[in-house]
């Protein structure tokens, strides 16, 4: 078997399974745990798949660019932010991460509604600057330009001077084994410095994050306490999701 047949096999494998192992690739493919290693990669490499400690996991679609991210899944976003929206009451203090899903949630709240958003984005922070009664904390620190949000020393001091109710996490990949993950080490930090101060963590999956992976892990499931789908959403997944006690809310 030419080596491009057996990494498209491998890849229609991880689609279908949501994981592959080595050592049960070597077997089926009757080649050595070295070479399976090699082509796993070479394919991390492509960005086709995120290597994990033996094997691999499908690699997420939601550490492009900020810009290129708003375009990926956009009704699936306003759905599961829609449905994160109705989770707020009055009075509360909300912590919201950067995020495109996130950015979508702000859409959703009531004009009247009166709570407290502390943010580390910018472009949160604008996005509510003309609603009547929503009063914002700005973080502030180095601006990380990928994803357009706050992060370093700075933002970690001002963070930890929040008690918050809820937490809106953003993630790039949520995987009942592999845990909550991202694309940028400080990011991952911010972000357990964030769910830290809050009551209640959640995080807005939308289609791309669910099952996948990143480089960098912001905590297992037990850091949220709840996470947003869409209806339809792998009913295998969702099972496994909530063994790990975490509540799943559908849209």
């Amino acid at each position: 078997m030419l080596t491009s047949q057996r990494k498209q096999l491998i890849l229609e494998k991880l689609a279908a399974q949501g994981q592959v192992l080595s050592r049960e690739l070597s077997v089926q493919f009757d080649v050595s745990e070295d070479t399976i290693r090699r082509d796993l990669r070479e394919l991390a490499a492509e960005g086709r798949l995120q290597r994990v400690h033996g094997g691999a996991l499908p690699s997420s679609s939601a550490v492009a660019p900020f810009a290129e991210r708003k375009s990926v899944k956009p009704d699936a976003k306003k759905n599961v932010a829609r449905a994160g929206a109705r989770l707020i009451s009055e009075g509360q203090v909300v912590i919201v991460d950067g995020g495109t899903t996130t950015a979508e949630l702000l859409t959703f709240l009531p004009q009247d509604l009166r709570i407290t958003v502390v943010t580390h984005s910018p472009g949160i922070a604008l996005g509510l600057v003309e609603h009547p009664t929503i009063e914002v904390i700005l973080i502030g620190g180095r601006l990380y330009k990928h994803s357009v949000v706050a992060v370093g020393a700075a933002a970690i001091e001002g963070i930890n001077n929040i008690h918050a109710d809820i937490f809106f996490m953003g993630v790039t990949g949520i995987h009942p084994d592999a845990g909550l993950t991202t694309g940028d080490y400080e990011e991952a930090c911010i972000k357990r410095a964030f769910s830290g101060r809050a009551a209640e963590t959640i995080v807005l999956a939308s289609p791309e994050k669910i099952n996948a992976a990143s480089p960098f892990a912001i905590g297992d499931l037990s850091l949220i306490n709840t996470v947003v789908v869409e209806r339809d959403t792998d009913p295998a997944w969702v099972k496994a999701v909530r063994e790990k006690g975490v509540s799943v809310v559908t849209t």
